[in-house]
């Protein structure tokens, strides 16, 4: 006998999501039937995979199929599958919450979505699908029982915020959703989901290329198959259209724009595969989530094995999404074998290849979409550069902001092309942004002798500039770093006379390690220099946030000796070295120069009390 409907509340973010679904005018209804035809499909590779796993799971998979029934007179409509199925707290689990971070990011992004375009493309993203049945249905139905069990379970809502859950005797393995459908609207008539031509319209667009067969009653009450269950990285690329790669890239990744470009190749020989990868034109919303699931799904000879197997590319292509079809693996293969399977490792070999490859001759091809690339994954891509594995393709196919042109980054190559005959390494600077880069001081002399520095505001850029040290031949080089001499000059040209003040400061400045004068300012008075390999501070916040400890290092002060502030400061130390005044103008000249590259003070009211307090005696 089953038990009487409890009554749930939807956990509040999806309250939230529902409101937004239900209240919201979408361009494109249709997103609804698809979302249920792909979790079906899922419910049914989950199905193949489960009975070959557990030879004594009691399930018929001789006929494993999606039905689509629609009822025109009681306006409904029943998305049917003979899968997995769904467990009571399963059910619960993943309808009654949305169980997975970023929520709080989608509902943000769904209000903030100006038209219903993209508010649709959201969807999709985050992988809620489900609710956009709400879009379409008064009521929403589901009836499943899994795989193993006795009792299935009856979920149902109206999207009012509440659903019950009750258990039913009876129902086969699998599920069916059933929708109460609301009534057509009149300005909009094409959007009746009862009408055959319509389901059809919207299988053959969507899911053409699924692998199991989704069938419909014929008006001659025979089944009518409505995709042609074709595997496209199976057929010859000269007869997959780019629709149908776009298709199939929208279902693998529940997006609603096109990818940036399709990878479709095939390895014959002592091991075969064939693959079938996307590289997006967005981010997912998880990309640096550090917990966050990625990886290809893997396939052998036709029969899903890993949704997402993230051993076919290297973690920096996290966001590469995609088919891969071994012939010559096992069925019964484990993530343990995986990792050490040497055809894993070959294909990963070689698909890490094809992928550098194709952004490569994105970059070729000069039409915009490398751009976009660099712009959403190039953070992701750095990362690659901290290990030795493809660091040099890695290399050839990234980009930087530079002092050279303000509006286009530069390659690494183009970068060296520019260089001066005289110069023999490759400047770079870092920073929270290119704002503050450029407005460092140490960048000066650079800027009046015309001399390009990239400019690196990623936090990866402070890693992988130290790990991979030369391109080219030539040495990165930070100009925050070790002594530079832009124009060496003979020692009887060099400043004179500021021995006394130099070791005065060094001895009265408790944050600084030494001080000396500087080549590298041209209108600013100090500024704060490492030696060479000392870390940045950028980069001992890095790792503190990541919780090693790091002590703090002293840093070198660099005088200007041209600078009217500096002049002063000798002359008056030359005249009276015990006023108490020249150590708070030290203090004063510290501090600028801390705050001009971005740094934190110490103790900022006091350094506010030192400015506030000279300011009043110039007045």
């Amino acid at each position: 006998m089953a038990d009487a409907p409890v009554r749930h509340e939807f956990q509040a973010e999806t309250r939230q999501l529902l409101s937004l679904m239900v209240h919201s005018i979408y361009s494109d209804k249709d997103v609804f039937l698809r979302e249920l035809v792909s979790n079906a499909s899922d419910a049914l590779d989950k199905l193949k995979l489960a009975a070959f796993r557990d030879k004594d799971l009691d399930v018929d998979t001789s006929d494993l199929h999606v039905r689509v029934e629609a009822d025109p007179e009681a306006r409904t409509l029943t998305v049917r599958d003979n899968g997995i199925g769904m467990s009571g707290d399963e059910v619960v689990d993943l309808i009654g919450t949305i169980a997975r971070s970023g929520t709080a990011e989608l509902l943000r992004k769904l209000r903030e979505a100006g038209d219903s375009g993209e508010r649709r493309d959201l969807i999709g993203q985050f992988g809620v699908g489900f609710y956009s049945t709400f879009i379409v249905a008064d009521t929403v139905t589901l009836l499943t029982r899994k795989a193993g069990d006795d009792t299935g379970v009856r979920w149902e809502s109206t999207g009012d915020g509440t659903y019950t859950v009750e258990a039913v005797d009876g129902l086969p393995v699998g599920t069916a959703v059933t929708l109460a459908l609301k009534p057509v609207d009149e300005e909009d008539g094409l959007h009746d989901y009862t009408d055959p031509a319509k389901i059809r319209a919207i299988v053959k667009r969507y899911s053409d290329f699924l692998a199991w067969p989704i069938r419909m009653r014929a008006a001659e009450d025979v089944d009518e198959t409505l995709n042609s269950m074709k595997a496209l990285w199976a057929r010859p690329a000269d007869q997959v259209s780019a629709d149908d790669y776009n298709e199939l890239y929208k279902h693998i990744a529940h997006d609603w724009t096109d990818p940036l470009t399709t990878i479709h190749t095939k390895a014959e020989g002592t091991f075969e595969y064939e693959a079938l990868l996307f590289v997006p034109g967005r981010a997912p919303f998880d990309l640096f989530h550090r917990d966050s699931a990625y990886g290809l799904q893997l396939y052998v000879k036709r029969v899903m094995i890993m949704e997402s197997c993230p051993d076919l590319l290297p973690p920096y292509l996290r966001f590469v999404k995609g088919v891969v079809d071994a012939q010559d693996l096992s069925l019964n293969i484990s993530r343990e074998i995986l990792q050490r399977d040497r055809h894993i490792q070959l294909m990963r070999r070689r698909l890490t290849k094809k992928v550098l490859q194709a952004v490569k001759d994105l970059m070729v091809a000069d039409d915009g979409r490398y751009t976009t690339f660099w712009q959403v994954f190039g953070k992701a891509v750095k990362e690659g550069l901290l290990g030795f594995d493809d660091r040099d393709a890695i290399l050839e196919i990234c980009s930087f902001a530079s002092t050279a042109d303000a509006d286009k980054p530069t390659t690494l190559t183009d970068y060296v092309s520019r260089m001066g005959s005289e110069q023999k390494e490759i400047y770079y600077a870092t920073g929270d942004s290119r704002a503050t880069v450029e407005a460092s001081p140490h960048l000066e002399a650079f800027k009046a002798k015309g001399i390009e520095v990239l400019l690196l505001t990623d936090p990866v850029d402070e890693m992988w500039v130290d790990a991979v040290g030369t391109f080219e031949g030539k040495q990165f080089r930070s100009v925050a770093k070790g002594e530079v001499d832009l124009d060496p000059k003979p020692e009887a040209e060099k400043p004179a006379g500021f021995e006394g003040l130099l070791t005065w400061l060094a001895a009265t400045l408790d944050d600084v390690k030494d001080v000396r004068l500087s080549s590298r300012l041209t209108t600013s008075p100090a500024c704060l220099v490492g030696d060479a390999f000392d870390l940045t501070p950028a980069m001992e916040r890095t790792y503190r946030a990541m919780g090693q400890e790091v002590p703090a290092a002293k840093r070198i002060l660099e005088l200007n000796p041209d600078h009217p502030l500096v002049t002063g400061l000798r002359a008056a130390h030359e005249t009276d070295p015990a006023n108490e005044d020249l150590v708070e103008t030290a203090e004063i000249l510290y501090g600028t120069a801390l705050l001009a590259e971005g740094g934190e003070l110490k103790d900022p009211a006091r350094f506010a009390r030192l400015v506030a307090d000279r300011l009043t005696r110039t007045v």
